[in-house]
């Protein structure tokens, strides 16, 4: 059974949304669910700080060693933040999805853009489907 934290918000694409500290920001992942589909991931290709995306945009890759899966963001906002560890420890997205295995922290455009995610609840609704 795959770990769905009660207090983080969720897409259909298997990524979460994390509050960081600053209320108009968060960190962005993917989920214990997606990174057990994809298997051993091998290399996360991560934007740079301060490259802004839309909504539902493709913002990196990750590589595991049956497939390569686009990212897209969740929420539209500007990166003020880059996991460097991913670069050499990729497999922190395997064995620490909601901790160290964060990818990218992104400064919200509104605070209305975690509207329409999904609850714990409907994610794992989402997957039983």
């Amino acid at each position: 059974m795959s770990e769905i934290p009660k207090d983080l918000l969720y897409t259909e694409d298997h990524e979460y949304v994390k509050r960081a500290d600053a209320p108009d920001v968060v960190y962005i992942g993917i989920t214990d669910y997606a990174q057990g589909e994809l298997g051993d991931i091998v290399y996360v290709e991560l934007p740079k700080v301060g490259a802004s995306f839309g909504k539902h945009d493709v913002f990196g890759t990750v590589e595991a060693v049956k497939a390569v899966s686009e990212l897209f963001s969740p929420v539209a906002g500007d990166v003020v933040e880059v996991n460097g560890r991913l670069d050499k420890e990729p497999a922190l997205v395997n064995s620490s999805p909601y901790g160290d295995g964060w990818m990218i922290k992104l400064k919200l455009k509104s605070a209305a853009e975690t509207e329409g995610l999904l609850s714990a609840d409907a994610y794992k609704k989402h997957l039983n489907e």
